[in-house]
């Protein structure tokens, strides 16, 4: 895992905060399949190297750019740095994910599954994406919605081409 990453990804996947490791795993796991880096904003709610986090991640963590950031200002501090927008995936966004244009080096954030993202991470986005589900529901587990989202956006791009 790295500070920073060193080179940009076409997306990158922001997990703020993450509480259960067997998600981040998978997440992460993800990301190395789709050829998406990952930011992990701390603290998170395990040890980095716990053993259910290296499970569901299997091998594939040596795949995947991992930067690793110690608070969500050092975060945005490296955002803004690096000129890139950030899209937090929230039950309460406005627009729906399939009717957002993704762009190259958009960074796409989930929530902490317990509680989701404070007020002012939602206030630093640049948009705020939501994934339509039945109204007497609350939420897709946060690497499902991260997988759907990181797949439409990767379409649109390829779509572009």
């Amino acid at each position: 895992m790295t500070d920073a990453p060193n080179r940009q990804a076409l997306l990158t996947l922001a997990l703020y905060q993450p509480d259960i490791p067997q998600n981040t795993g998978t997440m992460l796991r993800s990301c190395a399949c789709l050829g998406v880096s990952a930011a992990i904003i701390e603290p998170a709610g395990f040890p980095i190297s716990d053993r259910h986090f290296r499970r569901s991640g299997m091998d594939y963590l040596d795949h995947v750019e991992i930067a690793r950031h110690v608070s969500f200002a050092a975060f945005e501090t490296w955002r803004r740095e690096a000129g890139r927008r950030l899209v937090l995936l929230t039950t309460v966004g406005s627009v729906p994910y399939t009717s957002f244009s993704f762009q190259p080096g958009d960074v796409l954030m989930v929530g902490r599954e317990s509680a989701g993202v404070p007020d002012g991470v939602h206030d630093a986005a640049d948009a705020r994406i939501v994934i339509p589900i039945l109204p007497t529901l609350r939420s897709l587990n946060v690497a499902v919605a991260a997988a759907m989202v990181i797949g439409e956006a990767l379409r649109q791009m390829q779509d572009r081409k």
